[in-house]
């Protein structure tokens, strides 16, 4: 995992790369502070697979739907997640979509659940 980075603004930030290339998918989180929650977190082997698929497949529906709603904020809520449920994306980018989940609703004090 690489360190921070500089945005656009000229804040740090961390920067979480993962690439599955045998498989063609990448998550990339850009979010100050992850790479210092997740360590905090149970490793992956602590969840199946299968809870992770289906944690992710909830909370990117609802994550979806606000991204949708013309009421919720843009600044937390800029673009859809896609994520397939008939798509097997691999136990490491599961674990690492779930747990920036479970970072954002404690970060921007939002339940997605």
């Amino acid at each position: 995992m690489p360190g921070g980075t500089k945005d656009a603004n000229n804040v740090i930030t961390d920067t979480i790369t993962i690439a599955n290339e045998s498989l063609d998918y990448e998550i990339i989180i850009l979010e100050q502070g992850f790479e210092r929650y997740l360590s905090t977190q149970p490793n992956e082997e602590y969840y199946s697979e299968t809870f992770l698929e289906s944690k992710n497949l909830f909370y990117s529906q609802e994550y979806n739907r606000r991204v949708r709603d013309i009421s919720r904020s843009r600044d937390l809520y800029p673009q859809e997640i896609n994520y397939d449920r008939n798509v097997h994306y691999g136990k490491e980018v599961n674990y690492l979509l779930f747990n920036y989940f479970q970072f954002f609703e404690q970060k921007y004090n939002q339940r997605l659940k």
